[in-house]
């Protein structure tokens, strides 16, 4: 799976390391165990399933695990929509009550901070949580936000005219995370926030201003065939990877 040019950083054996410590990072963070894991489509949802099982091992009990597609409240939401491919949908889970957790945003590159972004600001679409703390498994540097990992598994320096790949098994068959150079379209490109997908934005406000971003682009559901679910009480339409 390793593309030419690119040289692996982390291989499965890291990665199970590096997820193992991070899992107990968050539970000497939060020994209440009064928390949940919320996952970044698509990367990030994998590696939270992941830390699900073992923070739930560590903590022995159960907690909730979410997901967020973050695609209508990117902050170049607009700008994409102006292309002819429209955007891959995929699930926002977020079935349990927020209010009074602490909720563990887990993604699999932090770039430029935007995704994180715009990940909170659908997370408080759904709820007022107590905290919100963020895990990754890779901090690559370049900022544009005042956003800070609390949880990093490897910290990674790199230029703009590079990219960061994580593969996870469940869909590239098989775990590393690798470095190489970006395409020309990759590196003229700002504001993404990992080399899988790129950044949010919607600002707070009614699902119906982000959907009305939309400007008559059809979004194209995933493999599941189904919408976006947006926040607005138990009759939410559902919508079903970094």
């Amino acid at each position: 799976m390793q593309n030419q040019g690119e040289k692996v950083v982390l291989d499965r054996d890291d990665m199970r390391r590096t997820l193992g410590r991070i899992a107990h990072e968050i539970v000497e963070k939060n020994p209440d165990g009064r928390l949940a894991l919320v996952g970044i489509h698509r990367r990030g949802a994998i590696l939270a399933q992941r830390l699900h099982v073992r923070v739930g091992e560590l903590l022995a009990q159960p907690l909730p695990l979410g997901f967020l597609d973050i695609s209508f409240y990117r902050d170049d939401f607009g700008i994409r929509g102006r292309s002819p491919a429209a955007p891959i949908v995929h699930s926002t889970e977020l079935d349990f009550p927020l209010d009074a957790l602490t909720i563990v945003i887990i993604d699999d590159v932090l770039y430029t901070g935007r995704t994180v972004r715009a990940a909170i600001d659908e997370i408080f679409d759904y709820g007022r949580p107590a905290r919100v703390q963020l895990a990754v498994l890779v901090d690559r540097g370049h900022r544009e936000l005042p956003i800070r990992p609390d949880y990093v598994g490897k910290n990674l320096p790199t230029s703009r005219a590079e990219r960061v790949n994580v593969r996870v098994e469940e869909l590239d068959g098989v775990d590393q995370v690798a470095i190489g150079p970006a395409s020309g379209a990759e590196a003229a490109a700002r504001g993404r926030d990992s080399g899988s997908a790129p950044p949010a934005r919607g600002g707070r406000g009614s699902p119906g201003g982000h959907l009305a971003k939309l400007g008559g682009l059809a979004a194209r559901p995933a493999a599941g065939g189904e919408l976006p679910r947006m926040p607005g009480g138990k009759g939410r339409a559902g919508r079903s990877a970094a």
